[in-house]
């Protein structure tokens, strides 16, 4: 199998922040390099030389990188994908990453900063719907088409996490329900919502930018401001924007990662109308007991589970 050698340039203090990063869209299996260790190493192993080459003490001054390997196909260019937007974000985001420079081992940055979205092509994705991307051409052959250009923003229905949340999220609506997406990325969970059929859906996000990313997919999809809201901020520290977004919906939707599905939990009963359903992903495998305790100590009961690739999704009332 050919593979894609993947260098994302960093400082010290960046190098568990992109590895996390890297592993939350199922990219394990890195290589660290770390300019603060080797001067450590350098600093306590004198016995051992008289002299360090200093090409190589160049090669290694200000620097510290993240390498990964993907394979050199449409799943991995897709994934390659997925990590321009996230570093995007996290550039955007953290002052303290460094330049976050991501290179390839025979690819030129500007070229696939171009063309990964070769690599983005249509998902059937469960029994109902169909992820198109925006500049993509589909016959949709009874499927419920849901077209979206993710920008800088998580959400394709690429990675296992949305896939997750979309093959529960239509066995779960059937028409005239009140939707919540936290955490809503590029949009893509609640704007199939509605285009399942719910009536209205609010979408939340502490990215700024996703404000107009769902907006500009939801439009893609025909759907305008009546039926999609679209706020920004934390839930779970802003109290305003808690009571604005209030409570009695039908599904309340959380792809998020596993601390933040735990931080919410005591307060998902809250946001459910009678009867409602909390349906929850972005969960690790290694994560998925301490979550599932959380769920159950919050008085919410699971009823449905699904898993892919090493993430959990899960649906509560």
């Amino acid at each position: 199998m050919d593979w894609l050698e993947v260098r994302i340039d960093t400082v010290h203090d960046g190098l568990e922040t992109v590895e996390t990063l890297l592993s939350s869209l199922g990219i394990d299996g890195v290589v660290i390099d770390d300019e603060t260790e080797f001067q450590e190493f350098l600093e306590h192993n004198h016995q051992y030389w008289d002299y360090v080459d200093e090409e190589l003490e160049q090669k290694m001054r200000g620097r510290s990188r993240v390498t990964c390997y993907l394979p050199r196909d449409d799943e991995g260019y897709a994934k390659l994908g997925e990590a321009r937007i996230a570093l995007q974000r996290l550039k955007e985001e953290r002052r303290d990453c460094g330049t976050l420079l991501m290179t390839l081992d025979d690819l030129q940055d500007a070229d696939w900063e171009n063309n990964w979205k070769q690599f983005y092509k249509p998902m059937e994705i469960g029994e109902r719907l169909l992820v198109v991307p925006s500049w993509e051409q589909a016959e949709d052959a009874g499927r419920v088409r849901l077209v979206l250009d993710p920008g800088l923003t998580f959400g394709t229905g690429a990675h296992a996490t949305t896939r997750l949340c979309l093959q529960e999220l239509e066995r779960r609506v059937r028409g005239g329900e009140r939707v919540l997406d936290l955490g809503c990325g590029s949009g893509i969970l609640s704007i199939a919502a509605l285009r399942l059929g719910a009536a209205s859906a609010i979408a939340v996000d502490i990215d700024e930018k996703c404000r107009s990313v769902a907006r500009e997919n939801a439009a893609l999809n025909g759907i305008g401001e009546d039926a999609l809201t679209v706020l920004t901020g934390d839930i779970l520290t802003d109290e305003a924007l808690a009571a604005a977004i209030g409570g009695g919906y039908d599904v309340v939707l959380a792809n998020i990662v596993a601390d933040v599905i735990i931080a919410l939990a005591p307060r998902v009963r809250d946001l459910l109308a009678p009867g409602g359903t909390f349906l929850c992903s972005g969960i690790i495998d290694e994560r998925w007991e301490e979550v599932s305790r959380a769920l159950t100590a919050a008085g919410l009961a699971i009823e449905a589970v699904r898993s892919a690739e090493g993430w959990y999704a899960c649906a509560c009332r």
